[in-house]
């Protein structure tokens, strides 16, 4: 078992001041694999200030001192694409196919930042006219769970690449992804209080970011309901706020659909993450007449998309991320047989030798109408 110590402020690895504790498991077998300390208020403060002075100096530096520092850390995430990968295997149950894509695009992140950088002008003159692009402030980042060390790299590359200085507060789900990024940020030696980590709960740390004057911008990726909530907080001290919430929205197939394209690319879009992804299409709209053939397909297709070890490169579908996920979608999968809708593929339980982990049979449903449970609640809160 790990001891996880996923906080970073002021250039250096730190013991938080908060002092609760939570188990990292492995929903593969639902093993503790690890212990988090997690950060409080007081650890937000700390990073929030450290990173207030270190703007003072950073949002003043030139393009080519930020480009030159987005360099370093392309290539230091490059270097971990293995460990960062196993990572996500390990703590979520990512498939390793998935996986591997989201960290090599998390490191790929810094590079695109670093060319935008280069391309962008930082003043823009209309005849007696001038504006330059500043720095916004100190940025909180808050990041989700099903794609921690992309969101992560993604969103402190755009920050850095415009000379704000960051506080990350990540999924504390995804701390062994977050301490690997924290080793990459350290070797690249970046400015001390530049990026700083604390990883919390919403709650304590997210609420912290959201509410305090020294933070200027919030970027935010998760669920409805937070987002709401962070709007309406952050309009308190008129801060700026970008929130991706994501959505669940049907692929909708025509008549002329070629179903040998079509078909196995809405499934892989539907199973996208073991289904847990934001930009996963979850409903297929058909036309009736090609009904019986497309249900036909999606069988088919289903059987070449396997159940199971997520470390197993030809896995294409792996557990939900924690035993109340899988005990989530089975609700829905046992509320959609109650209320009529006709069971195609999967249904409910562990797929067979899967019992120990969090796994779902991959189900699908048809002759589904829009009263039904799984077309409501579900999908106004896609978190």
């Amino acid at each position: 078992m790990k001891a996880i110590t996923p906080h970073y402020i002021d250039g250096k690895v730190v013991e938080p001041h908060g002092r609760e504790v939570m188990d990292s498991i492995n929903p593969t077998n639902n093993t503790v694999i690890g212990r988090v300390m997690l950060a409080d208020e007081e650890d937000t403060k700390r990073a929030i200030d450290s990173a207030k002075h270190a703007l003072a100096s950073f949002g003043g530096r030139s393009k080519e001192e930020r480009a030159a520092i987005l360099l370093r850390l392309h290539e230091v995430v490059k270097a971990r694409i293995d460990d960062l990968t196993d990572a996500m295997v390990e703590e979520y149950g990512g498939v390793h196919r998935f996986s591997n894509l989201i960290v090599q695009m998390a490191a790929d992140s810094f590079f695109q930042a670093e060319k935008a950088l280069q391309e962008l002008p930082l003043v823009r003159t209309w005849n007696k006219t001038s504006v330059s692009l500043i720095p916004v402030g100190v940025a909180g980042l808050i990041t989700a769970w099903n794609s921690n060390a992309l969101f992560i790299c993604l969103k402190t590359a755009s920050a850095l690449a415009a000379g704000c200085t960051v506080v990350v507060k990540p999924s504390e789900l995804s701390s062994f992804q977050t301490q690997v990024l924290i080793e990459c940020v350290h070797e690249a030696k970046l400015p001390r209080g530049v990026f700083s980590v604390v990883t919390g709960l919403g709650s304590t740390v997210g609420a912290e970011l959201v509410r305090n004057l020294d933070v200027a911008k919030i970027s935010f990726t998760g669920s409805v309901a937070v987002g709401q909530q962070i709007m309406r907080d952050g309009a308190a001290t008129m801060k700026r706020v970008t929130l991706e919430l994501g959505g669940k929205s049907p692929n909708i197939l025509l008549d002329d659909v070629n179903l040998d394209e079509a078909i196995p690319r809405a499934l892989a879009i539907a199973f996208l993450n073991s289904g847990q992804a934001c930009a996963a299409g979850a409903r297929l709209l058909v036309p009736r007449s090609r009904l019986e053939e497309i249900k036909q397909r999606i069988v088919a297709v289903m059987a070449n998309m396997p159940v199971g070890d997520p470390n197993n490169n030809d896995t294409a579908i792996g557990p939900m991320v924690t035993r109340t996920q899988y005990e989530r979608v089975e609700s829905h999968i046992q509320k959609g047989i109650e209320e009529g809708a006709e069971v195609l593929v999967g249904g409910e339980g562990h797929p067979e030798g899967f019992e120990a982990g969090n796994f779902v049979k991959p189900t699908i449903f048809v002759n589904v109408t829009n009263d039904m449970t799984m077309l409501g609640k579900r999908y106004s809160d896609p978190s």
